[in-house]
């Protein structure tokens, strides 16, 4: 166990949380439901949609999202089709398409921002919608990445639907799949043939974090898979890779979670720092808070990368 624990931090401004605000989805199948989380004061609040990774839901990522809502963000969380919660199996006719279906419910969420914001009371008034972040984690990675410019390609090669939503100024990617390059293993073949991204029309400012013992067992490359998206789009403008980080980032899923398997609070710190300076200056808040966190560059437990 680590000799600091992580805990939500007692100085931070009062936020409030509504849960579920129930956006209708005829062609669904089920009604897509949403977590808000927002500062009780404050005005012109940018705002954050923030995509699980697979079976979780919008309970997910509490370290993430008590640090950013204390920084002056709106945090909007879906719950997706995969969710254990939500116990699809297989056999549901829905299951092969949730990866189209999960970046669909973002593009919904987006479009009705101001219901799921009337939610929040005394909220209305103080969000400035034009200032639009995603972030994701794991599969939640690939979906938001869909809306910064990724495409998926499709079986003869070619890149498939652009689902590029220019009302997004900024993305977080966090732990997200990378290239296909005949390196997926069978299981993943099989199962997630959309994991083929194309990662050279994703140009919205973004900012990847990946740890360096973090091995997938959907592809035989190695923690560097969760890399390629720095390196192979023109939008990713840093890399965050985490010392010792596996798939869950030191913890960023949960506090005290029983599924990481890197529990480290440092490593959960250093992702909360490092993405909150960077949505404060892509989205035009804190032009100096990037220029802060990027001397922390040689960090014990992790370093950034820059292009």
């Amino acid at each position: 166990m680590p000799s600091t624990e992580l805990h939500p931090d007692s100085t931070s401004p009062q936020v409030i949380s509504v849960r579920p605000v129930t956006l209708a989805a005829p062609l669904r199948g089920d009604d897509l439901q949403v977590r808000i989380t927002a500062p009780t004061e404050g005005t012109d609040l940018p705002v954050i949609v923030f995509a699980h990774g697979f079976a979780q839901s919008m309970a997910a990522g509490d370290p993430l999202v008590d640090h950013w809502t204390a920084h002056g963000f709106v945090v909007v969380q879906p719950t997706f089709l995969d969710s254990a919660a939500l116990a699809l199996t297989p056999a549901d006719p829905r299951h092969p398409v949730i990866w189209r279906t999960r970046v669909d419910d973002l593009e919904r969420v987006i479009e009705e921002l101001d219901t799921v914001i009337a939610a929040v009371p005394g909220l209305p008034g103080r969000v400035d919608t034009d200032r639009l972040a995603v972030a994701g984690h794991s599969w939640g990675g690939q979906s938001v990445g869909m809306l910064l410019g990724a495409r998926v390609l499709g079986a003869d090669g070619r890149p498939g639907e652009d689902r590029t939503d220019k009302r997004v100024k900024a993305g977080v990617l966090l732990s997200t799949t990378g290239l296909s390059r005949g390196d997926l293993t069978p299981f993943a073949q099989e199962h997630f043939p959309f994991m083929s991204p194309d990662f050279s029309g994703l140009a919205t400012p973004s900012i990847v974090v990946a740890g360096d013992r973090d091995q997938s067992a959907l592809s035989t490359r190695g923690p560097t898979w969760f890399t390629d998206v720095y390196h192979h789009s023109p939008g990713a403008r840093h890399l965050v890779t985490l010392y010792g980080g596996e798939h869950t980032l030191g913890g960023i899923q949960d506090y005290m979670s029983t599924a990481t398997t890197d529990e480290s609070p440092q490593r959960v710190d250093l992702v909360r720092r490092t993405t909150t300076a960077f949505l404060l200056k892509a989205l035009g808040i804190d032009h100096a808070a990037w220029a802060e966190v990027a001397s922390t560059a040689h960090d014990p437990v992790g370093r950034i990368d820059s292009k």
